[in-house]
């Protein structure tokens, strides 16, 4: 069942229920309600017969006169006045079982009693005489009374038929209209390709659940277009970075094969072609490398943060050849203690090589500037550079695996360094932060 559809059925369902309880309690209080007038009029006749037959020898004769009329309007009632022996003094002589000794005796210690039988209704009456104690009953038909319940019943059965069809037809409006936005998501999903996941739906002017399913469901689909451009530039990059190794082996193995070559010769072969292997290597140990990095507290250990600098600036020192950027390390920090840290140090100090490593590729040849600072106790690495920097139209992608900024195409480079940091940073709980401008030049900002 549609969610439309069973909105619709419990509503009903709902106010329908709601409404037959009313409906019941309505009737019962209008049934109990009639049976305690009637009872409250036969009281009164009572009391009426009991003045005219018994009150007749003490009552002037014009008063009686006007009893005589009141009594008068009740001559559709029954009325039997019992003596001390039970016996009909006044009134109709006919035997009634449902007038006992039993229920006389009743009266005469509780002074009133009313009941209804089949078809009657019943009220007693304890009355005290000068001639004697008497009891009054009234007996009145309930077919007034019967007429007019059935009546509202039938009255209060076409207006809960009316009114469930009448909020079956409103409920369905109602769902209609409040899932009109879903349905319009619904179409707006059902569009949605491979190639337009980076479209988001339509968000909704109330924010309300649905704005959050929505706004999550784009968050989503931002997710999954960024892994599509991961997956379609790690192709890319696959291509393009084992192609050059790969052709650079087959080619020189092509050209080497061609004739007899001396031992020197097979020396340096080998050193290229394992130059390209290792090449390959690197790569695929670097993409191995993302994709397998996981948190893991167990692989916690304590490190000096400061030590880690200075090993990767003679390790830049060591693996880059020809005319190298002077790197400036200023370290202002009266408190060592705090360069002890505790993370994974052999992965941070991946994530610090890569960040150093840029700095220095993009620099220009200018000098680069690595300072570490002391902020609310706790250690701050700022890597600064002036060389190239980063267009303002790139800075939001680059934190994407594979991506490479417009103006780096003449640097070799991966994509993958800084993208790997960023998860490294963030899995050991080092805040990374990155400003840039065009030709002015890139700032990196660590907090441990």
């Amino acid at each position: 069942m549609k969610l439309r559809n069973r909105f619709t059925a419990i509503s009903s369902l709902t106010f329908g229920i709601v409404f037959i309880i009313a409906s019941v309690i309505i009737y019962l209080s209008f049934y109990n309600y009639s049976q305690r007038m009637i009872f409250r009029e036969l009281h009164k006749t009572c009391l009426l017969a009991g003045i005219y037959y018994l009150e007749k020898d003490e009552l002037p004769q014009k008063q009686h006169f006007e009893v005589k009329q009141q009594f008068a309007e009740f001559q559709e009632a029954v009325i039997r006045i019992y003596d001390a022996d039970n016996a009909v003094a006044f009134g109709d002589k006919d035997a009634d079982r449902n007038i006992n000794p039993k229920r006389l005796d009743i009266i005469r210690k509780k002074n009133t009693l009313s009941f209804k039988s089949e078809n009657h209704f019943y009220f007693g009456l304890f009355y005290h005489d000068n001639q004697g104690d008497f009891v009054v009953f009234v007996k009145t038909n309930d077919r007034d009374f019967k007429e007019q319940t059935h009546q509202l019943l039938l009255i209060m059965a076409m207006v809960l038929l009316a009114g469930l069809v009448l909020i079956y037809i409103l409920s369905r409006l109602l769902s209609n209209f409040a899932y009109r936005p879903v349905n319009e998501v619904i179409r707006q999903v059902s569009h949605i390709e491979a190639h337009s996941l980076d479209t988001p739906v339509s968000l909704p002017p109330a924010k309300d659940e649905l704005y959050e399913l929505i706004e999550t469901f784009n968050n989503l689909l931002k997710r999954l277009s960024d892994t599509f451009i991961i997956q379609k530039n790690f192709i890319n990059y696959v291509s393009h970075e084992f192609k050059t190794p790969l052709a650079a082996i087959s080619g020189n193995l092509e050209v080497f094969a061609q004739r007899e070559r001396s031992a020197a010769e097979y020396k340096v072969m080998s050193e290229k072609v394992l130059e390209n292997v290792y090449e390959i290597e690197g790569i695929m140990n670097t993409l191995m490398m993302l994709s397998g990095l996981r948190t893991s507290a167990d692989t916690f250990q304590n490190y000096r943060v400061d030590e880690l600098i200075w090993d990767i600036n003679d390790q830049i020192a060591e693996t880059h050849t020809g005319d190298l950027p002077k790197i400036k390390i200023t370290i202002t920090v009266e408190d060592e203690s705090i360069f002890i840290l505790k993370g994974n140090n052999a992965e941070i100090k991946i994530a610090l090589y890569n960040i150093i490593e840029n700095a220095v590729k993009y620099s220009n040849n200018d000098p680069v500037d690595i300072r570490i600072s002391e902020q609310e106790g706790r250690p701050v690495i700022t890597i600064q550079d002036n060389g190239r920097g980063i267009h303002e139209d790139d800075i939001k992608f680059i934190k994407q695996t594979f991506y490479r900024g417009s103006n780096v195409s003449d640097v070799k480079g991966s994509g993958i360094g800084l993208s790997l940091a960023i998860i490294i940073f963030r899995q050991n709980n080092i805040g990374f932060d990155i400003a840039s401008k065009q030709d002015v030049g890139t700032t990196v900002t660590l907090t441990f």
